[in-house]
């Protein structure tokens, strides 16, 4: 990130004591004034439940980012120029007592406003209309919100009527992080920026796409919310379902975020809904059961603490989704994400068809293909698998696969690649949404996932289980094997 913000502003943070805020938040605030970026006179207002001082939350505000942001990244000069930046305030958010304070406050600073709600959805409403009640907001202020919007369709609506009864649209900056992400913003470069990848991007050219984002962990003490979403509300409704929306979209008119959000639409609303009949070939879910993560023994999903004995929520989706358009007819997406699988990975693959007429040796026929491996995490870089010579003098015509690969850690050694909240923060307070999601955007893909879910209300069907530490139940290989194909780790 270059440049300096030209903006003053003035960023008001309900749920500033929450883990959110906390571990993510906070150290990407900071991350900002170390990179130069923030405005000399732009504040932070922390809000919060707990009676305490200002003095005691920085205080524990310090604590916090030294905890989660790198030793070689903490210099106390900067730290301590950012938490004089920050004041607190305690009330509750539920009472209309207490919002003029946060005028007070404004009125002794004056930059653009900036609301960011890291609380539960359920409070986004009553914020909303205390701020617009007691005169806190305008026409000019950005409101920040986190997912989940809703748990389906119908109250995701209701939280989106409460948030446009106050703001309008082009005020409403909904956060996905994984859109922050230098790795998925490079998704665009990459498509669009080079004509090599451009011209080869549709159903002549690639055969399928997979997209998978593995957790090593297990539910992390957060048993009673995860039960209540389960890995399809959690990450496929959104995290997913962006990615592929940036790897479908057909090029946007401009980079402009009403531009690129159109694309992302068309892409939702081609979605082919998985019906009933194709739940045995497109669709598996799976809970895990008690295994290795890392070499030691760990529990099952029941097992964990608190859980309830009987839940059947999944902790392993895959599924096998179809674009309808021209572009990607016949192409399938096969998509999987889940809990306790062997490693922390997201990454998406891109396989393209081999070519027409093959010369080569015939046993190694299956390597024709080329691949573009595209990894969000834990290096963010791309990795393209090509075929080459052989080399030697007994080696003949014999091929190889290799890759010309991108590892942005190395390739730009001189730069910090940044936090996706540090991004998503910083486009913010530029007061730019292309980063971020719109309404109809999380409504169509409620729509997608309920439709799919839907299927899964039968009491008497299960998750297929998996063990921890493994790569989710049999039935996801099987999905992919029934196609000729193979999950890339198995290839």
């Amino acid at each position: 990130m270059v440049g300096k913000s030209s903006t003053r502003c003035d960023l008001i943070m309900f749920g500033a004591l929450g883990d959110l805020a906390q571990r993510k938040l906070f150290p990407a605030l900071y991350q900002l004034e170390r990179a130069g970026l923030l405005e000399p006179n732009s504040r932070v207002l922390a809000l919060a439940r707990s009676d305490d001082s200002t003095a005691a939350i920085r205080a524990q505000l310090a604590e916090s980012i030294q905890s989660y942001v790198k030793a070689e990244d903490i210099d106390e000069g900067v730290l301590a120029r950012f938490l004089d930046r920050v004041d607190y305030l305690c009330f509750d958010f539920e009472s209309e007592q207490g919002y003029g304070l946060l005028n007070e406050w404004r009125a002794r600073g004056g930059g653009e406003l900036i609301v960011y709600m890291a609380t539960p959805p359920s409070l986004y409403g009553v914020i909303a209309r205390n701020l617009r009640d007691q005169g806190c907001c305008n026409a000019d202020t950005r409101i920040v919100v986190e997912k989940p919007i809703g748990h389906d369709l119908s109250s995701s609506k209701v939280i989106n009527n409460q948030l446009a009864e106050v703001f309008n649209e082009n005020q409403l900056f909904r956060i996905d992080h994984y859109l922050g992400k230098e790795t998925v913003q490079n998704l665009i470069a990459l498509r669009f920026a080079n004509n090599l990848f451009a011209t080869q991007w549709n159903q002549n050219h690639i055969s399928h796409v997979e997209i998978t984002v593995a957790e090593s962990v297990g539910i992390e003490g957060r048993w009673g919310y995860f039960d209540k979403a389960g890995q399809m509300r959690d990450m496929i409704q959104n995290h997913l379902l962006q990615l592929l929306c940036l790897i479908a979209m057909d090029p946007p008119a401009d980079l402009s975020a009403n531009s690129i959000r159109d694309e992302k639409v068309k892409v939702l609303k081609a979605l082919r809904p998985i019906t009933s009949d194709m739940i045995d070939t497109h669709l598996v879910r799976g809970q895990y059961t008690a295994g290795t993560s890392n070499g030691l023994p760990v529990p099952g999903y029941l097992q964990e603490e608190g859980a309830a004995k009987g839940s059947s929520t999944e902790t392993f989706v895959a599924l096998k989704a179809e674009i309808h358009n021209w572009r990607w007819a016949g192409v399938p997406f096969y998509i999987r994400t889940g809990k306790r699988l062997p490693e922390k990975l997201s990454q998406i693959i891109i396989h393209f068809k081999p070519a027409p007429h093959y010369i080569f040796d015939p046993d190694q026929k299956h390597l024709a293909n080329n691949k573009l491996i595209i990894r969000l995490q834990p290096d963010e870089g791309m990795e393209l698998q090509i075929l080459t010579k052989d080399q030697g003098l007994d080696k003949g015509m014999r091929l190889r696969q290799g890759p010309l690969e991108l590892t942005f850690s190395e390739a730009f050694s001189t730069s910090r690649i940044p936090d996706a909240y540090e991004r998503l923060l910083w486009e913010a307070m530029k007061g730019n949404q292309y980063l971020f999601v719109r309404r109809d955007e999380v409504e169509y893909a409620w729509h997608w996932v309920d439709q799919v879910m839907s299927h899964w209300q039968d009491p008497a069907a299960h998750p297929k289980r998996y063990a921890a530490g493994t790569w989710g139940p049999v039935a996801s290989i099987a999905m992919i094997t029934r196609d000729g194909r193979s999950w890339y780790e198995d290839a």
